[in-house]
């Protein structure tokens, strides 16, 4: 079983390591806004790895909650200075003890903006950050 921190590191780095690292933290911010959402698992890893699954435990192709968990793609990380930089972004953002910014503003979902996904019309814009556009749930 993998820390919080080291499933938020994977998360960050497969989903955003080439972003900057405001764009890091309000990745790490969508999974933490899920984990205290009732909607949602109650733990990080369990939140990245969220989605339909075969009988032998592999995840659905493209059907889960982040593509790059059930993309096909193995994860191997190969760039050891963004992953040095994930860890980082997913021990600040999980290890803070003063009241969290987020500057995701509350986000849950969000997408690259090279892609236009249907979901995106029933959401609230949040923030654009880097190549990321964020969302929440209509309030």
């Amino acid at each position: 079983m993998l820390s919080t921190i080291t499933c938020l590191a994977v998360a960050i780095y497969f989903e955003a390591r080439s972003e900057p690292i405001a764009g890091q933290l309000a990745v790490a911010q969508v999974v933490l806004n899920r984990v205290a959402d009732e909607r949602y698992p109650d733990t990080v890893c369990d939140v990245i790895t969220e989605g339909p699954t075969y009988p032998s435990g592999h995840p659905v192709r493209d059907k889960c909650q982040f593509s790059f968990w059930c993309d096909g793609k193995p994860e191997d990380i190969h760039d050891y200075e963004a992953w040095q930089t994930a860890i980082r972004v997913a021990t600040i953002a999980t290890e803070t003890t003063a009241p969290p910014i987020d500057i995701s503003e509350g986000a849950m979902f969000y997408h690259a903006t090279n892609v236009s996904p249907s979901w995106r019309h029933t959401m609230h814009m949040t923030a654009r950050i880097g190549q990321h556009i964020f969302y929440r749930l209509e309030d």
